[in-house]
């Protein structure tokens, strides 16, 4: 047998189907009068050629070619096979011939081929290029062009291909729009999206998904609702983006609407919409509904599991999130580096030492996962909270990658908690040049000084600050109230109520006084009056949030609020006291967890 065949050992040859007709053995005595129409025909002829000791290289190659360019994969291979072990020309020239062939006749699938050839590692030359470009020319539009300088993310060649098109259908705006927006140039995304003379599901979706992904949730709510206003549903995938959205904003009532229209449409059986949900409830401080959705799914992946367990953590069940992962490894599936994330975080949130060095060990000894600078921050966090601050910097000094501002930042954080000045001092010599402009760091090593009685150091913290530069990073809330997002500003707001806000306040305020409150105006580093201190922390955001929440839902409503930074210690005191003078429970999300207050006490017990 020639070289050039190929044995059933290399490409065994399949059954004959039963309505392909079968050659027969007369044509094999002249191999060049066989023609075939299909790659099925063509493997019953490699089988009769293989019985018989007759070479396949007898066979036309470039008909070959026409049959196996643009079937199925393995039709592709079994063509280069054949290709590569003859002896002729070599393998470009005869993918030519089919491409000079479907230039012509077929632009399209001429390109079609043409990727095939580049993802397959086929090194084109000037022939190739040249019948490609062909059939670019033969297009009705520069549609597939455009595609693929977007999906090379060469912009400014695919923008001019679109500024030249003739006409511009829906498809190609969607195709610069989506480039767009992955890339995070959103103001171009918009312009052009302004432009669409008619728009798809796609189109909206692409640009939510955008804002969604480059930090811009509430840009993304407001063009969502935009949408619904002319009609168009949403499809899976907008629903995915919308939830995310309503997670960050912490809009729990358009979220509850998006779950149910999707449940109402069947989405909810696709594992990343149920996986969107549970994280929008938790997001929005509603653990329970996101355990009932996680309860209700028949299927779910690692993402799943990962996402309830980090749920229960950030909301102080602790121990939910430990019997969860037991139940995970019962199920067989396995936990990834986010799921360790957030069984670390459960252990720190609850005092739970051992556990969490179990799980770290576990990580590479039972897993293989390599704890990265995320597993490492929440080990010191742990060692941390539970006063074992020594072991903690030990435990830095020895981590084989780089700490960062987060593992010093959970290092200060102790060391605040347990009074610790020489270890507060040490986090903050990394810090400072790590994140120098992050206030909160100079606030809790401040706070170490005063509760030290070394008020000269503290009031030397407030100098270091002034003097390069440091501002107090502007805390602000957010509530949401018949589905309208209220935003406020601690000791500022524009808030059209928020003279009555003031009042409802200073009203509450006499009830606090006589349950024991005294303002703690530790957190307060400006030089003024004690007066003053708690005049600033009256106007604490978190407090305005929630005396507006209490103005404006009706008896019994659990208040829900989102904060940008860390919960301060007065405000953690006066909330606890106003959930129990109000019998509201409280629900605040800050920087780090969720705190529920209810009763006078609150969720983390305090462990913060």
């Amino acid at each position: 047998m020639s070289s050039a065949c190929l044995t059933s050992h290399h490409l065994p040859p399949p059954l004959p189907r039963q309505n392909a007709p079968c050659p027969s053995n007369a044509n094999v005595n002249h191999p060049s009068k066989l023609t075939f129409s299909s790659f099925s025909h063509l493997q019953q002829i490699h089988s009769l050629f293989v019985k018989s000791g007759t070479p396949i290289s007898t066979l036309s190659f470039s008909q070959i070619a026409a049959v196996c360019a643009l079937s199925s994969p393995s039709a592709f291979s079994y063509a280069r096979l054949v290709f590569q072990r003859s002896e002729g020309s070599p393998e470009i020239i005869l993918w030519n011939s089919q491409l000079k062939t479907l230039s012509a006749s077929s632009p399209l699938d001429a390109l079609l081929l043409f990727a095939r050839l580049l993802f397959s590692d086929v090194l084109p030359d000037n022939f190739s290029c040249s019948f490609a470009l062909k059939a670019c020319s033969q297009l009705p539009n520069a549609l597939c062009i455009v595609h693929m300088y977007s999906s090379c993310r060469a912009m400014e060649d695919a923008c001019l291909m679109f500024d030249k098109m003739p006409r511009r259908d829906v498809v190609s705006y969607n195709i610069i729009i989506t480039r767009f927006t992955k890339e995070g140039r959103m103001e171009l995304a918009r312009n052009l999206f302004n432009q669409m003379p008619t728009r798809s599901i796609r189109s909206w979706t692409a640009l939510i998904a955008g804002y969604v992904q480059w930090k811009n949730p509430k840009e993304a709510v407001q063009l969502f609702l935009q949408m619904e206003a002319t009609g168009m549903k949403p499809n899976e995938v907008t629903a995915v983006a919308i939830l995310a959205a309503c997670a960050d904003l912490g809009a729990l009532d358009l979220g509850k609407r998006i779950h149910e229209y999707s449940n109402r449409l069947g989405y909810l059986s696709n594992v990343r919409v149920s996986n969107t949900v549970i994280d929008m409830y938790i997001k929005c401080g509603c653990v329970e509904n996101a355990r009932n959705v996680f309860d209700s799914m028949t299927e779910r992946t690692v993402v799943t599991w990962s996402t309830m367990i980090g749920g229960h953590a950030i909301h102080g069940q602790g121990k939910d999130a430990l019997k969860l992962f037991g139940e995970m490894k019962t199920s067989g599936c396995e936990p990834n580096p986010i799921t360790f994330v957030g069984l670390l975080h459960a252990c720190s949130h609850m005092g739970l030492l051992e556990e969490g060095r179990r799980f770290f060990a576990s990580m590479k000894k039972d897993y293989n996962i390599e704890p990265e600078i995320e597993h490492y921050g929440c080990m010191v966090d742990l060692f941390s909270r539970a006063g074992l601050l020594d072991e903690a910097l030990v435990f830095i000094r020895k981590m084989p990658i780089k700490p960062n501002s987060v593992v010093w930042g959970a290092l200060l954080g102790g060391a605040g908690v347990h009074n610790r000045i020489d270890i507060g001092e040490e986090a903050i010599r990394h810090l400072v040049v790590l994140d120098p402009s992050n206030d909160g760091y100079y606030v809790v090593l401040s706070n170490i000084y005063a509760n030290a009685g070394r008020f000269e150091d503290a009031a030397r913290v407030r100098c270091l600050m002034r003097d390069i530069g440091v501002k107090k990073t502007p805390g602000w809330s957010t509530i949401a109230v018949d589905g309208v997002l209220h935003e406020f500003v601690a000791g500022e707001s524009d808030h059209r109520q928020i003279e009555a806000i003031y009042k409802h306040w200073d009203e509450l305020l006499m009830e606090l006084r006589l349950k024991g409150y005294v303002p703690d105006t530790s957190a307060v580093l400006l030089d003024m009056e004690e007066r003053d201190k708690e005049a600033v922390l009256y106007r604490h955001s978190e407090k305005l949030a929630v005396v507006f929440g209490l103005m404006s839902t009706p008896p019994g409503t659990t208040i829900r609020i989102m904060k940008n930074l860390r919960v301060c210690c007065d405000c953690h005191a006066a909330l606890k006291l106003i959930s129990e003078v109000t019998k509201r429970e409280i629900i605040v999300r800050d920087r780090n967890r969720f705190h529920s207050f209810r009763d006078g006490s609150c969720s983390c017990r305090e462990y913060w």
